[in-house]
């Protein structure tokens, strides 16, 4: 029984550490502490195997409650009910616990307020285009929060945020904002940037 629950705590440990890296920047937004979001982008490579050993630990942990149990001619009482923790109830939250976790990095935007603002340029030839490379995003969370920063300042037009490229492209208005202030709240997030490239 207490290599059950060993099973379901290796389980739950290994499904968290494969979303850890996409979970710290929702609760840092949450927490208003936006310069933790990259603090475990590191564990973002080791994602695959974090998710492998989630499959085989909860797989291993249902045959093991799954099995059939030999029959043993005895005369003794029948076996107890087992306590919730060592149920297969039990054992069938974990795993759904462990599915919603692995799969956060797709649904991880919704944690992410929707910033539309309403931008009024009075002169066109006030419009600024960068590409900024950034360092560390490793999911669609990052790249929400990033954008999100971004779009905190005045004058932001249009900011695209992508982790797959490493980078932001943010047009804006550059009477009210400027490189800088963009930098600035990009870093304030946690991660870096790396370069800018005005367009």
């Amino acid at each position: 029984m207490k290599k059950d629950n060993k099973l379901i705590g290796a389980g739950l440990l290994t499904a968290f550490a494969a979303s850890l890296c996409c979970i710290t920047p929702v609760l840092a937004l949450i927490a208003g502490t936006s310069g933790l979001a990259s603090s475990f982008s590191w564990l973002e490579p080791f994602r695959p195997y974090f998710v492998g050993l989630t499959i085989l630990v909860l797989g291993f942990a249902w045959y093991q409650k799954l099995k059939p149990k030999k029959e043993i001619d005895c005369d003794c009482e029948a076996d107890e009910k087992p306590i919730f923790i060592q149920s297969k109830k039990f054992l069938g939250i974990v795993t759904a616990f462990a599915i919603v976790m692995l799969a956060f990095p797709y649904y991880a935007h919704i944690f992410y307020p929707k910033t539309e603002k309403q931008i009024i340029v009075v002169d066109k030839s006030n419009v600024q285009t960068v590409e900024i490379s950034i360092k560390g995003m490793t999911c669609a969370g990052c790249e929400e929060h990033v954008n999100h920063e971004v779009n905190k300042l005045s004058g932001i037009i249009k900011s695209t945020v992508s982790y797959a490229n490493g980078n932001a492209i943010v047009e804006f208005d550059n009477t009210k904002t400027n490189i800088t202030e963009i930098e600035t709240a990009i870093n304030g997030t946690g991660y870096s940037v790396t370069d800018k490239k005005e367009k």
